[in-house]
């Protein structure tokens, strides 16, 4: 591009030297003429002007190759090379068609559009990031998991708002130091970078009533060095309460089935170990039989739950009458209610819209309510059963006179295995599944169940359910 700089450069030198070298000609001439005459005085002039001559063109020579040399070494090669890298920054295709297409009528034109060109692409690549972290930034604001960015000094970079509530930070809690000395966390910065694998990077902690699993990793700067420690913070309180929950079951289970299987085993043992009278012979094989079938509904409980938990139960939602269906649970029931001589009283509202729901599954839940307020009814006791609607729901409200629930055990009675007094609840058969079955189907059918008890007073449940729209 500065080749013709450099011919025009090399043709002003040029014409710089014809009009010296002219200037010292027409000077010389005019001397010669003015001492026309004066042999001796002409020939010293002319010697003084070959030598004026000879030096003008010396230094001229000089001039030359040093105005040449500082274009050279201070103009053209760096202009070339920043004209060079504005072409290597014109990386993407559409910035090199533009610059291709420009065609420059001179080389500063092509300098000026180099540079235009430049800033553009600069100007984009300044947006680009700015856009980026933009986003990076509304990302890690919005995630759940809290984030923390140390660099090299245990310094925060960065924090977002979750890790800020996880650990309880404050304004002065600002280096890696004081963070995790105020959670009581035993944690070396220096370690985790520089003794990364003999070092642990997970830590699980519990924060006022807040179990957290916090993650440490190093990352790297732009020369491949450690520049800092990144922490992940995780709230693990729910995957803790679940793997309690998990835990409890297996032993309620195990219990649960330990009972009766060892009743079974005692029993049958006895009776092979010698003959017995055949009433005594009768009264241990219907205690064997009547753990089996404690056993068998245990087991059936458990099978029924599993099914509602994985979604395997197949369910026929139909359009049907909720006041028939609780009146025919009532009838089922009859015999029960008039063993313990209670007074047991349907109303149904009139008009009440017909419910989509599983059938079936609705029933077993109306059952299973109304089996256990006769277990825990007195004798004499009453049960009052109302069928209605609200809004967009259709409801049953089940109000007995039983011995009621404390107020402390109402939250739990929906747990598996839960009972407020658990002789008595094996006394009487129950497996302490029946309420969690119970809710399970609710739900599925997109109802709700809701429970209310004075100890000593009676129970109140009400059970509601979407109305066919």
């Amino acid at each position: 591009m500065f080749k013709s700089i450099q011919i025009k450069i090399i043709i002003i030198f040029m014409i710089v030297g014809i009009v010296v070298i002219t200037g010292l000609g027409a000077f010389t001439l005019y001397t010669t003429r003015t001492l026309n005459g004066n042999t001796v005085l002409l020939e010293e002039v002319l010697n003084q002007n070959k030598i004026i001559f000879l030096i003008g063109i010396i230094i001229y020579v000089l001039i030359s190759v040093l105005v040449a040399y500082f274009v050279t070494k201070n103009i053209i090669k760096p202009t070339t090379k920043l004209i060079k890298s504005a072409e290597e920054f014109m990386s993407d295709s559409e910035n090199r068609i533009e610059f291709s297409a420009a065609k420059p009528s001179n080389e500063i034109d092509g300098l000026a559009n180099a540079f235009s060109l430049m800033t553009k692409g600069i100007k984009e690549n300044l947006n680009e990031v700015t856009r980026q972290k933009k986003q990076m930034e509304a990302i890690l604001v919005n995630m759940t998991d809290g984030i923390i960015a140390f660099n090299i000094d245990g310094e925060i970079m960065h924090i977002n708002p979750a890790a800020t509530s996880f650990l309880g930070l404050s304004e002065n809690d600002n280096t890696f130091e004081k963070i995790f000395k105020k959670i009581s966390i035993d944690m070396n910065m220096e370690k985790i970078i520089y003794l990364e694998d003999w070092t642990s990077s997970e830590q699980k902690v519990n924060i006022n009533g807040k179990y957290l699993n916090m993650f440490f990793a190093t990352y790297k700067d732009e020369n491949d060095r450690p520049g800092g420690v990144l922490v992940v913070v995780q709230d693990i309180t729910e995957h803790v309460r679940l793997d309690n929950m998990r835990k409890e079951f297996v032993a309620d289970v195990s219990h649960e089935l330990k009972t009766p299987i060892t009743s079974i085993m005692g029993y049958a043992d006895t009776l092979l170990e010698g003959e017995y009278e055949k009433e005594v012979q009768a009264r241990f094989l219907n205690v064997i039989a009547s753990e089996s079938r404690r056993m068998a509904k245990l087991v059936n409980d458990l099978l029924t739950l599993s099914k509602y938990d994985t979604a395997q139960v197949k369910q026929e939602k139909v359009e049907f009458d909720l006041g028939e269906l609780v009146k025919k649970c009532e009838e089922k029931l009859e015999i029960e209610v008039s063993k313990k001589n209670l007074n047991a009283e349907c109303f149904v509202t009139a008009n009440v819209p017909l419910v989509y729901a599983d059938i079936y599954g609705i029933e077993r839940v109306v059952l299973n309510i109304l089996t256990n307020s006769i277990k825990y009814t007195p004798e004499g006791g009453k049960i009052k059963i109302y069928v209605g609607f609200v809004y967009n729901n259709a409801y049953i409200k089940i109000i007995d006179t039983g011995i009621g629930i404390p107020e402390k055990d109402i939250d739990k009675i929906f747990e598996r295995f839960y009972r407020v007094d658990k002789a008595r609840t094996r006394e009487m058969g129950g497996t302490g599944l029946g309420l969690s079955i119970a809710k399970e189907i609710l739900e599925q059918n997109n109802g709700s169940i809701d429970i209310k008890s004075i100890v000593g007073e009676g129970t109140e449940v009400v059970i509601q359910i979407p109305i066919k729209q």
